[in-house]
């Protein structure tokens, strides 16, 4: 483990770091690593950042200067175009932006802690980790100064997970302050972004929409947009080791197995898909060390520019590569993670693909053995038959918005509120449970998975994991459609809003025969989308509602679910059908009942509903 350098040890913000060592530990604390070995850090608060040209932030500013950083949040994360390379997409996610994003942040930590503990902090330490992308070198430099300028001690985990980074501040001896993973997820090469975690967790959309509020009026004041030179550089540390023993660890005890306690998956093959992203640590650090037969993994290599396939359990190559190869290997078991690794989905022994409602349904039939009467939480997203599935073991089911950081929050609101919730997942692949500090975590639940598959085997089993969802139905039809905003950016997400209030008063009106708006137990239709009637609702981060439908033919046969999309200018709508044509019945109904006889096509394009609605498909 290298320490930072000396603080008169200049580098450019255009070289990588690299490991260096202090030259005396005077005037310093010593910290211990894993492994038993000292470093030490500086005891002054402040790592020095040299900059030119930085105006007062009481100057005026430009409304277009400050949109630059507000229009990067998405959400509870950060995202942008970092990379020249999309049509029709400026680089927006530049160093200058990442800097005062990362300064932000970090006077919000500290001000946090010491408004927390009552009196003021120094040597609050950061972590930063990041996904293989091609330009996570040059924007961790631009993190390390923001964090730097803010006051901040800041480590290097490199290479890393999005969940690994938020364990970095829970597992002794690391246990930061707080953590920042770089990362756009499953988006192309050109885009990067940021998520952030606190011992608590990840931060929520209203937090990190104050950050990019203060981070805009750094940006927007600054003559010169960035720090030229890191007076000390990050000090190097390697966590990701200690992240896979402490899930190595959690495998070996709770298989408890008789005969190989140390290496319980001996007899096993398994093949992991990490799509070139930061998930091919499992095999080499978790799975071969346990004894698996990994022969037949696909993509362990990290490349940014994601040459095979898109890093992403949802998509059709990942899942179609991945089944071909358990199938040619006759292994038990294929796994596929997104880049950071917050989402997985995999492939059972008979290389049927299990992500989506498959994947919710696997966990909750896990889940509930364990916790019988357990609540599972999941997006609006989720089938008819999936809500059956859960209930038919004893369990409830809580539908809410869209988002994976909503399903997380309502799970965790509940749980706190009385109402015990050890599962929450988005139908994107993110699950998060309770036992693990209630955080999306891919490698987590595949861990989950991989000890179900082995007891199943020590009990005499020879099924496969797939055995447990055999009697989950699949809807009939299932289609998504995309209505793209014409507008300005800056005015895209009220165009958004207003159409989608429109929807609602249309539905509640009844010009749409037949159709409800939808609801769950005690949950109802209020500001968003499935929200609790309670006396603290969650800030909403994108206006969705989804309707029931029927007819006097089948009765209740399908859904439509309308949201606003938190990623780009654009309108999702979502159909799902018990009945042939149902979803064919229910677009053009929406189109020809909806978005024509209201006038909101007048700023939407529609192309795409008026596609399905004559063809009845998007070939």
């Amino acid at each position: 483990m290298a320490a930072s350098t000396s603080p008169n040890f200049s580098t450019s913000l255009d070289k990588n770091t690299h490991k260096t060592k202090f030259p005396s530990s005077a005037g310093k604390k010593i910290l211990h690593n894993k492994v038993g070995f000292s470093f030490s850090v500086p005891f002054n608060k402040s790592v020095g950042v040299k900059s030119f040209g930085t105006a007062k932030y009481d100057e005026v500013v430009v409304d277009d200067e400050l949109e630059k950083i507000r229009r990067l949040q998405n959400g509870s994360d950060v995202r942008g175009v970092a990379l020249e390379g999309e049509k029709g997409r400026k680089v927006d996610l530049t160093p200058p932006a990442v800097e005062a994003i990362s300064e932000s942040f970090g006077e919000w930590v500290i001000n946090g802690l010491e408004a927390e503990r009552g009196y003021p902090l120094e040597n609050v330490r950061v972590s930063l980790g990041r996904d293989p992308r091609i330009t996570g070198s040059k924007l961790s430099v631009a993190v390390f100064a923001g964090l730097s300028r803010a006051g901040c001690m800041v480590f290097d985990m490199g290479l890393a997970t999005t969940p690994a980074c938020f364990m970095s501040t829970i597992l002794s001896p690391f246990a930061y302050d707080a953590s920042i993973m770089m990362t756009a997820s499953h988006l192309p090469y050109t885009r990067n972004g940021l998520k952030f975690f606190t011992k608590r967790g990840g931060l929520t959309s209203t937090e990190v929409e104050e950050i990019c509020d203060k981070a805009a009026r750094k940006y927007a004041n600054r003559m010169t947009k960035v720090s030229t030179l890191l007076s000390v550089l990050p000090t190097k540390v390697d966590f990701m080791s200690t992240y896979a023993m402490h899930l190595r660890e959690i495998i070996t005890e709770r298989i408890n197995h008789p005969l190989y306690y140390d290496t319980p998956l001996q007899g096993f093959q398994i093949i992991v898909n990490a799509g070139n992203g930061s998930g091919g640590f499992f095999t080499w650090d978790v799975l071969d060390k346990l004894g698996a037969d990994t022969f037949g993994s696909l993509h362990l290599t990290p490349d940014g520019m994601f040459p095979n396939h898109i890093p992403n359990p949802e998509d059709k190559t990942a899942m179609a590569l991945t089944r071909a190869a358990v199938l040619e290997n006759s292994a038990d078991l294929g796994v596929v993670f997104d880049t950071d690794v917050d989402r997985s989905g995999v492939v059972d022994n008979k290389g049927n693909p299990i992500n989506g409602d498959k994947l919710i349904a696997l966990m909750s039939a896990i889940v509930l053995r364990e916790h019988p009467g357990s609540t599972i939480v999941t997006d609006a997203r989720t089938s008819m038959a999936l809500t059956r599935f859960i209930t038919d073991r004893g369990g409830n089911h809580c539908l809410y918005r869209v988002g994976y950081r909503n399903v997380i929050d309502k799970g965790v609101q509940l749980d706190s509120g009385g109402v015990e919730t050890h599962l929450m997942m988005e139908t994107s692949g993110h699950g998060a449970l309770k036992e693990n500090h209630f955080l999306d975590d891919g490698a987590y639940m595949v861990v989950k998975i991989i000890i179900e598959m082995v007891r199943m085997k020590l009990a005499g089993s020879n099924e496969g994991i797939g055995s447990l969802i055999k009697d989950l139905e699949e809807p009939y039809e299932s289609v998504e459609l995309r209505i793209n905003i014409v507008s300005e950016p800056r005015h895209a997400k009220a165009k958004g809003s207003e159409a989608i209030q429109t929807f609602r008063n249309y539905i509640e009106e009844g010009r749409l025969r037949g159709w409800e708006l939808d609801s769950c137990g005690d949950c109802w239709v209020s500001e968003g989308c499935l929200v609790d009637t309670n006396d603290d609702p969650a800030p909403i981060d994108a206006q969705m509602y989804r309707a029931k439908v029927s007819n006097d033919r089948h009765g209740q046969h399908g859904w439509v679910h309308m949201r606003q999309s938190i990623h780009n200018p654009n309108i999702a709508v979502n159909l799902q059908s018990s009945v042939p044509g149902g979803c064919l019945s229910m677009a053009r109904a929406f189109r020809d009942e909806f978005l024509k006889a209201s006038g909101v096509h007048t700023f939407l394009d529609i192309t795409q509903v008026d596609k399905f609605a004559e063809k009845g498909s998007m070939a």
